[in-house]
């Protein structure tokens, strides 16, 4: 599994505009539904919300994976957005959060959720890899290091 298989280009924003980890839960969940129009924008923020509930996805580092299950739907899809300003989002190390990974998954995929998940997190613990998506200038650079940096061995 690549995450190019579940991270469209169209599914990457370069600057977001949310400030706080509900706007945040809300424009990476209006990503995902325009680049999957066959998605509900309100489902996913309902789905990412809840799993929010049970603790923050900030998982330090400036990185956060919200993610979550969606019944209906047939194929893992995914998000990323980078905060240039950084949001209060939580996280286990109190910092602010600036990189933004959304994942969702359909209600019976754990082992492909999971999979997706330990491969997003070990790509984003490279800081070096972590300050180039910081300094990419566009959604389509984003996504061309996102891509790379996974195709690695």
């Amino acid at each position: 599994m690549r995450i190019a298989d579940f991270l469209s280009p169209q599914a990457v924003v370069a600057d977001m505009q949310a400030r706080t980890k509900p706007e945040v839960l809300r424009e990476l969940s209006a990503t995902l539904a325009r680049a999957h129009p066959n998605l509900r924008e309100d489902r996913l923020v309902a789905v990412l919300q809840e799993r929010e509930k049970l603790g923050s996805t900030g998982i330090g580092e400036g990185v956060a994976i919200p993610h979550g299950k969606l019944a209906g739907m047939d194929s893992l899809q995914a998000a990323f957005c980078v905060s240039r300003a950084g949001v209060d989002f939580e996280s286990i190390d109190g910092k602010p959060t600036h990189l933004f990974f959304a994942l969702v998954a359909p209600e019976n995929s754990a082992g492909v959720h999971l999979k997706a998940l330990a491969r997003i997190s070990r790509l984003f613990k490279n800081p070096r890899f972590r300050a180039a998506i910081l300094e990419a200038p566009s959604a389509t650079d984003i996504h061309a290091l996102i891509v790379q940096e996974d195709a690695r061995p």
